[in-house]
């Protein structure tokens, strides 16, 4: 069953993957697109993400937040479309180091982005955790029990 699903999938991949080198020079442009609107996606949900986890620190600093969104989600993406256009040049150079970089660094950032929000919050939580402990004072001592 398995065989007879995954071999037209991947006869099918393999002649996509055909039409596609050998009309790459058509497709390049649009790879390029493509690499900067899923950059776009990815990078604009860990920055939501991050927002939603901080909206104190959102609304306090909201033009550095404003200025981190454009140089977390804007710029990475245009390099890694701009870097994607770069690596589909020669078809006989493929996997091309280009786009290989481009395509884990539009992967690598949001994990990134979501990974540094995560350590953020935890030491929030941390520090709201002892300032509740200060205010409650020091721990009662345990009385011994009677004999």
């Amino acid at each position: 069953m398995v065989v007879g699903v995954v071999t037209p999938i991947g006869i099918l991949a393999v002649n996509a993957a055909a039409f596609v080198m050998r009309h790459l020079t058509e497709f390049r442009v649009g790879l390029a697109a493509a690499a900067l609107v899923s950059g776009m996606l990815l990078n604009g949900a860990a920055i939501r993400f991050a927002r939603r986890n901080a909206p104190l620190l959102y609304a306090e600093y909201r033009r550095v937040a404003l200025a981190a969104a454009v140089l977390f989600v804007a710029v990475p993406s245009a390099i890694g479309a701009y870097w994607t256009y770069l690596g589909l040049v020669d078809p006989g150079q493929l996997p091309n180091r280009w786009g290989v970089l481009a395509s884990l660094g539009m992967l690598g950032l949001p994990f990134a982005v979501t990974y540094v929000d995560r350590r953020y919050l935890r030491r929030r939580e941390v520090a709201a955790e002892r300032e509740e402990q200060m205010e409650q004072g020091p721990p009662a001592r345990a009385r011994p029990r009677p004999r």
